[in-house]
Protein backbone atom coordinates (compact mmCIF):
# COMPACT_ATOMS: atom_id res chain seq x y z
CA UNK A 1 0.00 0.00 0.00
CA UNK A 2 1.17 3.75 -0.90
CA UNK A 3 2.28 5.74 2.60
CA UNK A 4 3.30 9.00 3.62
CA UNK A 5 6.66 8.70 5.33
CA UNK A 6 7.84 11.69 7.40
CA UNK A 7 11.39 11.51 7.68
CA UNK A 8 12.64 13.65 10.91
CA UNK A 9 15.85 14.60 12.14
CA UNK A 10 17.72 17.89 13.28
CA UNK A 11 20.12 20.07 10.25
CA UNK A 12 23.08 18.23 9.53
CA UNK A 13 21.56 14.89 9.86
CA UNK A 14 21.33 13.96 5.90
CA UNK A 15 18.07 14.35 5.21
CA UNK A 16 18.53 15.60 1.77
CA UNK A 17 21.07 12.97 1.15
CA UNK A 18 18.53 10.47 1.78
CA UNK A 19 15.76 12.02 -0.59
CA UNK A 20 17.91 12.07 -2.84
CA UNK A 21 19.50 8.61 -2.15
CA UNK A 22 16.04 7.32 -3.01
CA UNK A 23 15.57 9.69 -5.84
CA UNK A 24 18.74 7.88 -7.54
CA UNK A 25 17.44 4.15 -6.22
CA UNK A 26 13.76 4.25 -7.86
CA UNK A 27 15.02 6.26 -11.60
CA UNK A 28 17.46 3.62 -11.79
CA UNK A 29 14.67 1.01 -11.91
CA UNK A 30 12.89 3.01 -14.47
CA UNK A 31 9.99 4.92 -12.14
CA UNK A 32 9.80 9.01 -12.39
CA UNK A 33 9.62 10.64 -9.41
CA UNK A 34 7.77 14.13 -8.70
CA UNK A 35 10.28 16.51 -6.71
CA UNK A 36 8.94 19.30 -4.39
CA UNK A 37 11.16 21.87 -2.21
CA UNK A 38 11.06 24.81 -0.66
CA UNK A 39 13.84 27.13 0.29
CA UNK A 40 16.46 25.02 -0.54
CA UNK A 41 20.42 26.35 0.56
CA UNK A 42 21.11 25.66 -4.10
CA UNK A 43 18.11 28.02 -4.87
CA UNK A 44 14.90 27.67 -5.87
CA UNK A 45 14.48 24.61 -7.97
CA UNK A 46 17.00 22.41 -6.51
CA UNK A 47 17.13 19.94 -3.93
CA UNK A 48 20.64 19.76 -2.88
CA UNK A 49 22.93 18.33 0.70
CA UNK A 50 25.24 19.45 1.76
CA UNK A 51 27.81 16.46 0.03
CA UNK A 52 27.73 18.52 -3.14
CA UNK A 53 24.78 16.52 -4.55
CA UNK A 54 22.03 18.22 -6.35
CA UNK A 55 19.20 17.50 -8.27
CA UNK A 56 16.47 20.04 -10.40
CA UNK A 57 13.08 20.42 -8.36
CA UNK A 58 9.74 21.94 -8.90
CA UNK A 59 9.55 24.92 -5.87
CA UNK A 60 6.43 25.26 -4.20
CA UNK A 61 5.19 28.74 -3.49
CA UNK A 62 2.98 29.87 -0.85
CA UNK A 63 -0.99 28.45 -1.97
CA UNK A 64 0.07 25.98 -4.34
CA UNK A 65 -2.15 23.23 -4.39
CA UNK A 66 0.17 19.94 -4.27
CA UNK A 67 -2.49 17.21 -4.93
CA UNK A 68 -4.06 19.53 -7.80
CA UNK A 69 -0.40 20.39 -9.60
CA UNK A 70 -0.08 16.27 -9.80
CA UNK A 71 -3.74 15.83 -11.28
CA UNK A 72 -2.87 17.99 -13.70
CA UNK A 73 0.53 16.67 -14.66
CA UNK A 74 -0.86 13.50 -15.11
CA UNK A 75 -3.80 14.48 -17.00
CA UNK A 76 -1.21 15.66 -19.63
CA UNK A 77 0.07 12.58 -20.35
CA UNK A 78 3.02 12.62 -18.48
CA UNK A 79 4.53 10.06 -15.89
CA UNK A 80 4.59 10.10 -11.47
CA UNK A 81 5.62 7.13 -10.06
CA UNK A 82 6.21 8.70 -6.44
CA UNK A 83 6.19 12.29 -4.88
CA UNK A 84 9.63 13.36 -2.76
CA UNK A 85 9.07 16.54 -0.14
CA UNK A 86 12.15 18.30 1.08
CA UNK A 87 11.92 21.06 3.41
CA UNK A 88 8.49 19.55 4.67
CA UNK A 89 8.61 22.03 7.32
CA UNK A 90 8.06 24.30 5.61
CA UNK A 91 4.90 23.67 3.88
CA UNK A 92 1.75 25.32 4.97
CA UNK A 93 -0.64 22.53 7.28
CA UNK A 94 -3.29 22.44 4.35
CA UNK A 95 -0.84 21.30 1.89
CA UNK A 96 0.56 18.60 4.15
CA UNK A 97 -3.18 17.52 3.66
CA UNK A 98 -2.97 17.47 -0.02
CA UNK A 99 0.16 15.11 0.03
CA UNK A 100 -1.75 13.00 2.00
CA UNK A 101 -4.74 12.87 -1.06
CA UNK A 102 -1.94 11.89 -3.18
CA UNK A 103 -1.13 9.00 -1.27
CA UNK A 104 -5.08 8.33 -0.60
CA UNK A 105 -6.37 9.07 -3.82
CA UNK A 106 -3.71 8.79 -6.43
CA UNK A 107 -1.91 6.03 -4.85
CA UNK A 108 1.40 7.63 -4.69
CA UNK A 109 4.29 7.35 -2.21
CA UNK A 110 5.08 10.25 -0.68
CA UNK A 111 8.74 10.99 0.66
CA UNK A 112 8.61 13.76 3.05
CA UNK A 113 11.77 14.70 4.37
CA UNK A 114 12.10 17.77 7.26
CA UNK A 115 13.08 18.89 10.58
CA UNK A 116 10.86 18.76 13.28
CA UNK A 117 10.98 21.91 15.17
CA UNK A 118 12.65 25.42 14.93
CA UNK A 119 15.00 27.33 17.09
CA UNK A 120 12.77 28.53 19.44
CA UNK A 121 12.04 24.13 19.74
CA UNK A 122 8.34 25.04 18.54
CA UNK A 123 6.97 22.51 16.14
CA UNK A 124 6.85 24.50 12.53
CA UNK A 125 3.39 24.08 11.47
CA UNK A 126 4.34 21.90 8.44
CA UNK A 127 5.96 19.32 10.65
CA UNK A 128 3.39 19.65 13.00
CA UNK A 129 0.77 18.34 10.28
CA UNK A 130 3.19 15.62 8.69
CA UNK A 131 3.43 13.99 12.58
CA UNK A 132 -0.12 13.92 12.82
CA UNK A 133 -0.81 12.53 9.06
CA UNK A 134 1.80 10.12 8.33
CA UNK A 135 1.79 6.54 8.05
CA UNK A 136 5.18 6.64 9.30
CA UNK A 137 7.64 8.92 11.09
CA UNK A 138 11.11 8.23 10.67
CA UNK A 139 13.84 9.62 12.73
CA UNK A 140 16.82 9.41 11.40
CA UNK A 141 19.58 7.27 12.43
CA UNK A 142 22.43 9.41 11.18
CA UNK A 143 23.20 11.40 14.38
CA UNK A 144 24.16 14.82 13.98
CA UNK A 145 26.48 15.84 17.03
CA UNK A 146 26.29 18.99 19.21
CA UNK A 147 30.13 21.19 20.00
CA UNK A 148 30.64 19.24 22.94
CA UNK A 149 30.09 15.23 21.47
CA UNK A 150 26.74 14.83 22.59
CA UNK A 151 23.54 13.76 20.46
CA UNK A 152 22.10 16.81 19.03
CA UNK A 153 18.43 17.59 19.44
CA UNK A 154 17.41 20.94 18.43
CA UNK A 155 18.24 23.34 16.19
CA UNK A 156 19.79 27.21 17.17
CA UNK A 157 19.72 30.16 15.19
CA UNK A 158 23.24 32.45 15.67
CA UNK A 159 24.27 35.84 15.41
CA UNK A 160 27.82 36.41 15.17
CA UNK A 161 28.06 33.14 17.33
CA UNK A 162 25.35 33.88 19.78
CA UNK A 163 21.95 32.12 20.27
CA UNK A 164 19.33 33.83 19.74
CA UNK A 165 15.25 33.15 20.38
CA UNK A 166 13.44 36.17 18.51
CA UNK A 167 12.38 36.46 15.11
CA UNK A 168 10.80 35.08 12.32
CA UNK A 169 10.38 31.48 12.51
CA UNK A 170 11.13 30.73 8.85
CA UNK A 171 15.08 32.32 7.98
CA UNK A 172 17.06 30.73 5.08
CA UNK A 173 20.54 30.42 6.49
CA UNK A 174 22.85 27.36 6.86
CA UNK A 175 25.37 25.59 9.27
CA UNK A 176 28.43 26.61 6.87
CA UNK A 177 27.95 30.56 7.87
CA UNK A 178 30.57 32.94 9.11
CA UNK A 179 30.32 34.02 12.41
CA UNK A 180 29.13 37.06 11.49
CA UNK A 181 26.22 36.32 9.98
CA UNK A 182 22.70 34.72 10.85
CA UNK A 183 23.78 30.82 10.71
CA UNK A 184 22.47 27.84 12.59
CA UNK A 185 23.96 25.16 14.67
CA UNK A 186 22.66 21.93 16.21
CA UNK A 187 22.92 21.88 20.03
CA UNK A 188 22.00 18.64 22.72
CA UNK A 189 19.12 19.67 24.77
CA UNK A 190 21.19 20.67 27.50
CA UNK A 191 24.02 23.51 25.66
CA UNK A 192 20.43 24.73 23.80
CA UNK A 193 18.41 25.61 27.33
CA UNK A 194 21.90 27.21 28.27
CA UNK A 195 22.04 29.06 24.77
CA UNK A 196 25.67 27.85 25.22
CA UNK A 197 27.06 27.71 21.00
CA UNK A 198 30.32 26.23 19.94
CA UNK A 199 31.78 29.66 19.79
CA UNK A 200 30.40 30.58 23.02
CA UNK A 201 32.09 27.95 24.58
CA UNK A 202 35.62 28.55 22.94
CA UNK A 203 35.22 32.11 24.21
CA UNK A 204 34.14 30.92 28.02
CA UNK A 205 38.04 28.16 27.50
CA UNK A 206 39.59 31.49 26.88
CA UNK A 207 38.70 33.71 29.64
CA UNK A 208 41.14 33.85 32.36
CA UNK A 209 39.84 31.88 35.49
CA UNK A 210 38.97 34.14 38.44
CA UNK A 211 40.48 33.50 41.82
CA UNK A 212 38.14 33.98 44.77
CA UNK A 213 39.48 36.66 46.91
CA UNK A 214 39.62 36.41 50.34
CA UNK A 215 40.61 38.65 53.35
CA UNK A 216 43.67 38.41 55.70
Amino acid sequence: MPELVFFSGTMDCGKSTLALQIEHNRSARGLVGMIFTRDDRAGQGKLSSRLGLVTDAVEVEDGVDLYAYLVDHLSQGRRADYVIADEAQFLAPEQIDQLARVVDDLEMDVFAFGITTDFRSKLFPGSQRLVELADRVEVLQVEALCWCGARATHNARTVGGVMVVEGAQVFVGDVTRSMDEIGYEVLCRRHHRRRMTAASARAAALSPDVLPVTAD
